[in-house]
């Protein structure tokens, strides 16, 4: 159940969402023993409309009273971002979320949380390290700093930086186009060659731009070690799908002949011969068959390449958990804990995340929080064993908003009773999104 919450918002309407409206008026009194003016005169001052700069200030110098949704939202985000996050990475997927909950009612605070997020998010990447998730690429952060994120990059680091840099280029391309290009540029000096960015840029600066059709080029002309980038090859064909149709055939013909040759050094792989089949499909039909059957001839190396494809075969991805919200329902009412404590580590938490919710909002609330009680229970288990190929993550985040759309309160105490403290932050934070967006709930 990856998108538990999405799943469950399609079924039920949830109720208890507090609209507030914020008003803040300008008013100037006509100074005493003014004369009356004539219709045709221009109008009094206490007639004109209030300057939009005075207004904001007026604003923003009186504090708002927040609402009990507001400050539990509130107290919430910052007992979670208070809690400490060994992992660099758990700190960032904190700090992301957190920024994105209190946003809407706290700006200032809000600033302060992308600030440490962009500052940890560059030094995983001076490190090696790809980042978990990007406060760059939510465009948050604001423009100012992808500037100074994107000068301050090591070339040879940007293909970690790839997510941050797309971000930079789509949430303030005016500002960033042009420092990005030259980083990409910079950095395929060196043999690095971070596709997506640069199929980004291509968008940005238009297809048929000089740059574009020169850095397309000069891609395909410097491919990097095949083994190293084994798993960039379908990007790879991809950007190659995109612009042989923009460029001449001659320039076509020699980028798909020196992509094939940088195909026929992978090793045999699901992924290797669908990067043949897309480079072949997109070659033939820039080139045309007869075009496309001329430059294999000329290049005994790409010809191998595309005559030993291999077989189409599905591409192994992570096997995907799925959980029946309806299914739930449809057993609620029969004790499931025991079927359910059979399941691993990960479906459990998530099916018992499901039972809870068709529990509780059929109004069997102590039957739904002994389901959650299981719920966090997994999820402690799957946090304490998480792997690169588990998102944990996810998870906590998915039990604990299951949670909050039954009993917002509860759900809170479950969240701050998780054994790590990272995975504390991450379940409250959950429940704040929710109380954010319904209100809380009992």
């Amino acid at each position: 159940m990856r998108n538990f919450t999405k799943t469950t918002r399609k079924i039920f309407v949830l109720t208890g969402t507090v609209t507030l409206a914020l008003a803040s008026a300008l008013a100037q009194q006509q100074p005493q023993g003014a004369k009356p003016t004539q219709p045709q005169d221009p109008p009094t001052p206490a007639l004109q409309k209030p300057n939009p700069d005075q207004e904001k200030k007026a604003q923003q110098a009186s504090p708002t009273k927040l609402t009990a949704q507001q400050k539990f939202v509130m107290d919430t985000v910052k007992m979670a971002v208070a809690l400490p996050q060994p992992d660099p990475q758990d700190r960032l997927r904190v700090l992301s979320s957190a920024a994105f909950v209190v946003s809407p009612i706290d700006k200032r605070m809000a600033s302060g949380l992308l600030r440490e997020g962009v500052r940890i998010e560059s030094d995983l990447i001076r490190v090696g390290q790809k980042p978990a998730v990007s406060v760059l690429a939510s465009g948050e952060a604001g423009c100012a700093a992808a500037v100074n994120f994107v000068e301050n990059l090591p070339e040879r680091s940007a293909l970690e930086a790839e997510q941050s840099l797309i971000g930079a280029v789509t949430s303030c391309p005016k500002q960033t186009l042009d420092p990005v290009s030259r980083k990409l540029d910079a950095a395929m000096d060196k043999g690095v060659i971070p596709s997506r960015a640069l199929m980004a840029v291509i968008e940005a600066q238009g297809a048929k731009t000089p740059w574009s059709q020169q850095h397309f080029e000069k891609m395909f002309s410097s491919l990097p070690d095949a083994e190293q980038y084994a798993p960039e090859a379908e990007n790879f064909a991809a950007m190659y799908a995109r612009m042989a149709p923009e460029v001449s055939k001659d320039i076509a013909s020699k980028t798909g002949l020196q992509m094939f040759a940088w195909l026929g050094k992978l090793k045999d792989s699901p992924v290797r011969t669908l990067s043949i089949r897309i480079t072949t499909g997109s070659m033939q039909e820039a080139l045309g068959q007869q075009g496309f059957e001329e430059a294999l001839q000329k290049d005994v190396v790409a010809s191998s390449t595309v005559q030993h494809a291999g077989e189409d075969r599905e591409i192994e991805r992570p096997p995907e958990e799925t959980v029946s919200v309806l299914e739930a329902m449809g057993n609620n009412g029969a004790d499931q804990t025991e079927n359910l404590s059979k399941l691993p580590p990960t479906q459990r938490a998530r099916q018992a995340a499901a039972n809870g919710f068709a529990a509780g909002t059929s109004g069997k609330k102590e039957q739904a929080a002994k389901y959650f009680d299981m719920a966090f229970a997994a999820a402690d288990e799957a946090w304490d064993a998480r792997t690169p190929q588990v998102d944990a993550a996810a998870l906590v985040q998915e039990v604990g908003e299951a949670a909050a759309q039954v009993n917002s309160i509860n759900a809170l105490v479950k969240a701050q009773h998780m054994r790590d403290t990272s995975a504390q932050a991450i379940a409250m934070l959950a429940v704040a999104r929710v109380v954010a967006s319904n209100g809380i709930t009992r």
